[in-house]
């Protein structure tokens, strides 16, 4: 019984230190704390998994992203929080299930990912604007409506595949296939009308910190 009273205490104390803020005004643990708080969902399970996986390194930019996922009538939620440290990218998902032959009761599933700064190969940001037009000649910064970021670091990779073709348009010979292989570890979507105009501007600006810390390494 006094294991399990450690545990809980090891995992509350892990919580709250994502809400001690450095001193030096770099650490951004206590916007995240906040932001996991806001989403409401599951705030203690989502920032216990968060902060061990940043394992007190301090917190320079994050994205928070909940969700709900469609299963038949069955609606169940999840959430993507995505850190950048000094040193790691940090992206953690967690998932509700109902109970299984696993676990009796209802439960969460929380994975974390630490990626090296130094393993990052791409960081692709796709913006829409809707009507560009009304942005021609004007000073203002176009509104963007939705966008995807998508970061690879080499784990998984997406191979694109169409037949090969030469000059000769009267050519029937078969030339085999040929292809793109890119990096897609990671994607993430977001758009205002779906998520608000603060979370993909968050988005944005997450986007721009890594680009920029990933151009300086």
């Amino acid at each position: 019984m006094a294991e399990h009273g450690h545990r809980s205490s090891d995992a509350h104390g892990r919580a709250a230190a994502l809400r001690a803020t450095s001193r030096s005004g770099a650490d951004r643990s206590g916007e995240l704390a906040s932001a996991i708080d806001a989403s409401g969902y599951h705030p203690t399970i989502v920032a216990d998994g968060i902060a061990a996986a940043v394992a007190g390194e301090p917190v320079r930019s994050f994205v928070v992203h909940h969700e709900p996922t469609f299963d038949r009538e069955e609606i169940r939620r999840h959430e993507t929080v995505v850190v950048m440290t000094q040193s790691r990218l940090i992206v953690a998902h967690t998932d509700e299930h109902a109970a299984d032959d696993l676990l009796p009761q209802p439960y969460t599933s929380t994975t974390t990912e630490a990626i090296p700064l130094t393993s990052v190969q791409s960081v692709v940001v796709n913006r829409m604007v809707a009507n560009p037009e009304k942005y021609a000649g004007e000073a203002e910064a176009p509104t963007v409506s939705e966008a995807v970021l998508t970061v690879g670091w080499g784990a998984v990779g997406r191979l694109d595949l169409e037949p090969a073709t030469c000059s000769d348009p009267n050519c029937e010979a078969d030339h085999g296939y040929t292809g793109t292989v890119t990096s897609d570890d990671f994607s993430l979507r977001m758009s205002a009308a779906a998520d608000g105009a603060e979370a993909l501007e968050q988005l944005l600006s997450f986007a721009a910190d890594l680009s920029e810390a990933t151009a300086r390494r």
